[in-house]
C-alpha cells in the first residue's frame, strides 16, 4: 500500500514539475499605460552614503507621442536626467513607435537626492507621470549590487 501512495506521490509531483516546464516564463514586472507599456522599473544596491540611484527601464508599445515628466518614489527626493540643465522641470520626450532602453550606460534617470540606502532585493513604490498617458503606478525593483 504505501508503494502505490508513493508512485502516485511521484507521478503527481513529474506531472507538475513538465506543467511548470511547459509555461512561458511570466513577464518582469510590467505595467500597461494608456499609450505605451513601462518594463522592469529597477536599480541597483547602494552604499549607505550613496547621493543617487540610477533607474533603468524599458519604454515601448508606444501607440502615441508622449513625455515622461514625473517620477516619484519615497526612496529619493526627486529625479534627474543627466545633460540636461539643472533646474529645469524632467521633459523626456517618447516618439511614438519608440522603444526607450534605460540602463547605466545610456540614457537613464537619476533618483537624488536618495533618502535610504538601496539594498539588492527590495521593492519600493514608483510612480511615473507622463504628458498624455497620465499617472502610472509601477514597482521599482533593486538589483544586485554594482560590481566594484
Amino acid at each position: 500500500m504505501d508503494l502505490n501512495i508513493n508512485r502516485r506521490r511521484v507521478l503527481r509531483s513529474g506531472a507538475a514539475l513538465t506543467g511548470a516546464l511547459l509555461l512561458p516564463a511570466a513577464p518582469a514586472c510590467e505595467v500597461q499605460a494608456e499609450f505605451l507599456r513601462i518594463t522592469h522599473p529597477w536599480t541597483r544596491a547602494t552604499a549607505p552614503n550613496a547621493e543617487f540611484g540610477v533607474l533603468c527601464m524599458r519604454i515601448d508599445e508606444v501607440t502615441a507621442d508622449d513625455m515622461l515628466i514625473g517620477v516619484q518614489t519615497p526612496v529619493a527626493g526627486g529625479v534627474l536626467l543627466p545633460g540636461a540643465p539643472s533646474g529645469r522641470p524632467l521633459a523626456l520626450a517618447i516618439p511614438a513607435g519608440s522603444q526607450i532602453e534605460m540602463h547605466e550606460q545610456g540614457i537613464h534617470l537619476q533618483l537624488a537626492p536618495l533618502r535610504l540606502a538601496l539594498e539588492a532585493g527590495r521593492t519600493y513604490p514608483l510612480q511615473l507621470t507622463f504628458a498624455r498617458s497620465g499617472v502610472v503606478r509601477a514597482t521599482l525593483s533593486v538589483d544586485y549590487e554594482r560590481f566594484a
